[in-house]
């Protein structure tokens, strides 16, 4: 298949600047680079072709002999071969973006030596009651976790003996790779494999770790649950996650706060909601109530003539804020009126008889049965 012509393969007039073939280049890279489109073949062979494209383009002198001969200035034998260019391409794909992606990340795109590595987070639950929740509570939970080597203290060495530098990587813990492919010679930096990108050896690794500088551990530590936390989040508490290598700080651990159902109490956000009953009597008389709460017992007052579904306000009865101790949530308290169950002759005999002399009180029967009368007399 004939290959395409480089200035379209970038997308540039053939009168294109260096700035505006890096730009095309860069933005087709980001695009099909082999890490983000793994199992690709089709990004892979667009990515080599936009390549080979900008390796030419970028280089004053290929890009003379291109915009004169064609492909055909790299071809053996072709008009370009007395130009030096007749063996194909030989380019290091560091070079390529070391200059196209350096000053994204801070100048040269050259891989640097791997340092100590951070240790790993450790995720967890701990499910908590409503009140510890709402106030706040310090609980002792069990981790897994990796602690650094009392014995060689993170060296992974034996006591008395010292890590030697890497002969295959000089120590940088990356090695150069030189692969042969369809657009020629390409380089490319691995991770070592004689030292594991450490860059040094260890020839005696310590007894205890096995030369891993970490040894596993269960521990029981003290967390505190900050008040006003809510269901489903995340504590992130530092330093408490698994050991980190020597020079480097251990991991966090990642706590998610489940909260218990409570039997009373509904929390939505910063405030609580409750259904009380109340009975007859008190929804027609009026009454004190003793109403539960987060603090305990408060004493409330109802009207005279109380409705099933009317809603009440508890201010500052809620959840207080995660955010700042000095606000708190309301609390919502919903009453209902509950029919009794299972009267004696005697009290249902009072019912009927009080029912019969409140007709003129419950207006909203009274007007419901003209609806009702009225809704029958137009039909």
């Amino acid at each position: 298949m004939a290959k395409r012509d480089y200035y379209e393969v970038l997308g540039v007039q053939k009168g294109a600047s260096d700035a505006e073939i890096k730009k095309a280049y860069r933005k087709l890279a980001k695009k099909y680079h082999p890490d983000t489109n793994q199992g690709n073949p089709e990004a892979e062979a667009k990515f080599k072709e936009a390549s080979e494209a900008y390796e030419v383009l970028s280089d004053e002198q290929k890009r003379g002999a291109y915009d004169r001969y064609g492909h055909s200035a790299f071809e053996q034998g072709g008009a370009g071969g007395a130009g030096g260019f007749s063996g194909g391409f030989d380019f290091d794909m560091d070079d390529i973006f070391g200059s196209v992606f350096g000053d994204m990340f801070g100048g040269g795109g050259r891989r640097r030596p791997r340092g100590p590595r951070p240790g790993n987070d450790i995720k967890q639950t701990i499910q908590v009651e409503f009140a510890e929740a709402a106030f706040g509570v310090e609980k002792e939970i069990k981790i897994q976790t990796s602690e650094t080597c009392e014995t060689c203290h993170g060296t992974k060495a034996k006591p008395g003996t010292n890590p030697t530098t890497c002969t295959k990587c000089n120590g940088t813990g990356q090695v150069r790779v030189t692969q042969r492919t369809i657009l020629g010679a390409m380089q490319s930096v691995q991770t070592c494999d004689a030292c594991h990108g450490e860059g040094k050896i260890i020839n005696e690794p310590c007894q205890t770790c096995h030369g891993q500088g970490k040894v596993r551990t269960s521990k029981t530590i003290t967390v505190s649950i900050p008040a006003g936390i809510d269901h489903g989040q995340t504590l992130r508490i530092q330093g408490k996650g698994e050991a980190g290598d020597v020079g480097a700080p251990n991991g966090d651990l990642l706590l998610t706060v489940y909260i218990k159902a409570h039997e009373l109490f509904e929390r939505r956000g910063m405030d609580v909601y409750m259904r009380m009953p109340i009975n007859f009597a008190q929804a027609a008389l009026g009454s004190e109530l003793s109403i539960p709460t987060l603090d305990g017992n408060v004493k409330f007052t109802i009207g005279e003539g109380t409705q099933t579904g009317t809603t009440f306000r508890l201010q500052g009865k809620g959840i207080p804020s995660l955010r700042n101790k000095k606000q708190r949530g309301d609390q919502y308290v919903e009453v209902y009126v509950e029919v009794p169950k299972n009267l004696t002759a005697k009290q249902k005999d009072l019912l009927r008889e009080f029912a019969d002399g409140t007709v003129e009180h419950q207006p909203e029967q009274m007007n419901f049965r003209k609806k009702i009368e009225k809704f029958f007399n137009k039909n």
